[in-house]
């Protein structure tokens, strides 16, 4: 398999790396996109800090679907699981718009996380493809789409703002930011059409048994399970900073820091909300676009280091948080914050890289397993940080640092990867 593998790479591999990578951007869109809205949504659906901490969160349920939908992949395959969750997410992310309360668009928001959350069979299916010394390059370049659904998202400066998308449905005010939920849909429900009219299912699938889950934690993969599972936490529990950042960058707007005891406008007043401010949607599309770097240093130099070296970045993303906490200035918290930004990536990238080659192909619902403990340190990350940013944003800032300081240490014990054969 691995002879054949590596003397079949062409054209397909590239239009591979299209589709999946468009289905991967889809996944940054669906989680991003609740982060642009709240300015302008916390209006319409009433919502206090407590409830947006929830809706961010909700997103993150994903982390059921990513072990369920991981498991299935191992028994029925993987292009069937990729169909049938992407088409199911985009649905009900694309009927979310239509709530006309807060608790419905939790609930929809809710399942459409639920179900979703078959990113981790995307890298498991693209792996399958690729010959052993363009792995590292070719997931590090597919990784490189979740930049690009994170600067779709950030176009939300382009719709929000809009006057024209605002009309009456029915009994319905449907306002601009409800059509950006509309759009946000499309990414998830094409890539379920390209998988479904252009991709084979994957042959390594097709020829290799089946491996039990229990089996990550036995034998020699025990240690590096443990090691993953908390590396994993650590970065993960950041994307509570990362989808608070329009709203810490609009707080920047009214005091001296990121943390400044401000009040904003009331959520129970609707004219508070309007005209929207579009300088958060750009600074954060600027954050956004500051990925690039560290998306193309991975590409160049990931099968030359292997990840485990690349994940030490997280040593520089959990200094980087800290400063975000101390600057005064809006300019310092956007240059702070884009360091983050470009240096997180990299992490995320690595962990892309090392989290498909640690263990055999055949145990995709292993990265859905990690991934899930992810994403509950995502709801972990939402929750606390929309319990606390009114009183004291100081803890989570700092919790997010030290987290990412601990993960960056825990990789030190991660197998080296590069070059490796799929087993």
């Amino acid at each position: 398999y691995e002879e054949a593998v590596e003397k079949a790479f062409g054209l397909f591999h590239w239009l591979l790396l299209v589709v999946c990578g468009w289905a991967n951007a889809s996944d940054a869109v669906e989680i991003l996109c609740v982060s642009f809205l709240l300015p302008t949504a916390r209006c319409d659906l009433l919502l206090s800090s407590s409830d947006k901490g929830l809706l961010t969160a909700s997103i993150f349920l994903m982390m059921v679907g990513g072990y369920m939908w991981g498991y299935l992949a191992d028994q029925r395959g993987r292009r069937e699981v990729l169909v049938l969750s992407l088409a199911v997410n985009g649905v009900f992310g694309g009927l979310a718009s239509t709530a006309p309360w807060f608790w419905l668009f939790l609930l929809l928001r809710f399942i459409s996380g639920i179900v979703g959350g078959s990113i981790p069979v995307i890298f498991s299916y693209f792996s399958e493809f690729m010959p052993r010394l363009r792995r590292g390059a070719m997931i590090s370049a597919l990784a490189t789409f979740w930049m690009a659904g994170n600067i779709l998202a950030a176009l939300a400066w382009l719709v929000i703002p809009s006057t024209w998308a605002h009309f009456s449905l029915g009994m319905l005010d449907f306002q601009s930011w409800r059509l950006f939920v509309v759009l946000c849909s499309v990414p998830s429900l094409t890539s379920a059409l390209l998988f479904k009219l252009l991709m084979p299912e994957s042959p390594k699938f097709l020829m290799e048994g089946l491996v039990p889950v229990k089996r990550m934690f036995t034998g020699s993969l025990k240690s590096r399970s443990i090691a993953l599972l908390m590396v994993f936490y650590c970065l993960s529990f950041y994307y509570g900073l990362w989808m608070w950042f329009p709203e810490l960058l609009q707080r920047l707007e009214h005091g001296g820091s990121p943390c400044a005891n401000v009040s904003l406008p009331s959520p129970l007043h609707n004219q508070s909300c309007y005209p929207v401010e579009t300088a958060v949607f750009k600074e954060s599309f600027i954050i956004a676009a500051s990925n690039l770097p560290g998306n193309i240093l991975t590409i160049l130099i990931m099968d030359w280091t292997g990840g485990k070296v690349l994940l030490c970045s997280l040593l520089v993303s959990s200094l980087s948080v800290f400063l975000i906490y101390v600057v005064q200035t809006k300019a310092q918290s956007l240059v702070f914050s884009c360091v983050f930004s470009g240096v997180s990536v990299i992490s995320w990238n690595a962990l892309d890289v090392v989290g498909t080659e640690l263990y055999p192909t055949q145990l995709s619902s292993a990265l859905g397993f990690f991934t899930g403990v992810g994403r509950v340190a995502a709801i972990t990350g939402n929750v606390v940080f929309g319990k606390l940013v009114e009183t004291n944003c100081a803890v989570p800032i700092l919790l997010a640092s030290a987290l990412l300081l601990t993960g960056g240490l825990v990789a030190c014990l991660l197998p080296q990867t590069r070059q490796s054969e799929l087993t």
